[in-house]
């Protein structure tokens, strides 16, 4: 789902989780990048260079380059079984903007005390940006209820005992 704003995101949440009974929301910026590095400490989930045909950008190598979002699951799973983690759209977080880590969370929750709260952190990057900009440690912003074209989210689920 892509031209949705953070908003957006956090009422499917809520309404996904009303219809199933499960806890869906959006992860953590800790979380996400926690996934999206599935164990590695590289730029990438599957090492230090983009390569090719990995990833949705401009320049990544795909047939949807700097063009349009790809469908998703277009490109290999990382190591823990997630697909699109890089690229192809910027994925909201919970979490409040803050311009550093300083006195953020230690145990991976969301962030959202202090800060910009009418800003939310985005990550993973987007089909119009060059290889640099989907690393698993870049980080964006924009405001909580802006719709984009390389605006996604991905939603996690609470599991409980």
């Amino acid at each position: 789902m892509i031209d949705v704003s953070w908003e957006d995101a956090r009422a499917y949440a809520e309404w996904l989780s009303a219809e199933t009974g499960e806890r869906y929301r959006l992860p953590s910026e800790a979380e996400w990048e926690y996934a999206a590095r599935a164990g590695t400490t590289t730029a990438y989930s599957w090492g230090a260079d983009i390569g090719q045909n990995r990833a949705n950008c401009d320049g990544c190598g795909s047939r949807w380059d700097n063009e349009q979002t790809a469908p998703a699951g277009s490109f290999a799973a990382n190591a823990w079984g997630l697909h699109d983690m890089h690229g192809n759209v910027w994925e909201w977080v919970e979490d409040c903007w803050h311009d550093s880590y300083a006195q953020a969370p230690a145990d991976g929750s969301a962030w959202t005390r202090g800060g910009d709260c009418g800003r939310r952190v985005l990550r993973g990057g987007s089909w119009y940006l060059n290889p640099w900009g989907l690393r698993s440690a870049l980080r964006s912003w924009f405001g909580v209820r802006g719709r984009y074209r390389d605006v996604g989210f991905r939603l996690a689920r609470t599991l409980t005992p």
